[in-house]
C-alpha cells in the first residue's frame, strides 16, 4: 500500500456513485467478475464459489479546499467506522432485507443507502490522507 504524501482539509460537495461495495478479490482487491455461482478476477486469475466473494468499500468524493476541487477515491476498512459496519456485513444486510422485503430489484435499499451516505458526508469537512 502506498504511504501518506500528504493531508488535506477538505470538504465534501458530492458523492461520485451510488456503488459503495464492491466484490473485491482477496489477493489484489481488484473487483470480481460475478456470476451466479462463481467469481473471478482478471487481475491475478483466483477463482471460486460466489457465496464466499468477500466485499470492501469503494467511496467516490467530489471534494474541494478552499482553491480547488478533486475528485477521490476511499478505500477499504477506513470506511468502518463512518459506515458503523464492516463491508461484507453490509452487504449482507442488504441481501437479507431485499430477500425478506420480497424486492426483486435492488433499487429501493441502493436509494436508501445514497440517501443515508449524502447526509452524512455531503456538506462535512474531513482530512484526507493523499
Amino acid at each position: 500500500m502506498n504511504s501518506v504524501k500528504g493531508l488535506l482539509a477538505a470538504s465534501v460537495i458530492s458523492i461520485q456513485n451510488s456503488c459503495f461495495i464492491y466484490p473485491a478479490c482477496q489477493n489484489c482487491f481488484s473487483r470480481l467478475i460475478l456470476d451466479s455461482r462463481r467469481f473471478n478476477c482478471l487481475k491475478c486469475g483466483c477463482t471460486g464459489e460466489a457465496k464466499d466473494a468477500s466485499y470492501r468499500y469503494r467511496l467516490s468524493l467530489k471534494i474541494a479546499d478552499t482553491n480547488d476541487l478533486f475528485d477521490i477515491t476511499v478505500f477499504g476498512s477506513c470506511l468502518d467506522p463512518f459506515f458503523g459496519i464492516t463491508a461484507e456485513n453490509l452487504q449482507r444486510y442488504i441481501q437479507d432485507f431485499n430477500q425478506l422485503s420480497g424486492e426483486t430489484n435492488a433499487e429501493s435499499s441502493t436509494r436508501a443507502l445514497v440517501q443515508a451516505v449524502e447526509t452524512c458526508f455531503i456538506g462535512k469537512r474531513f482530512i484526507f490522507g493523499v
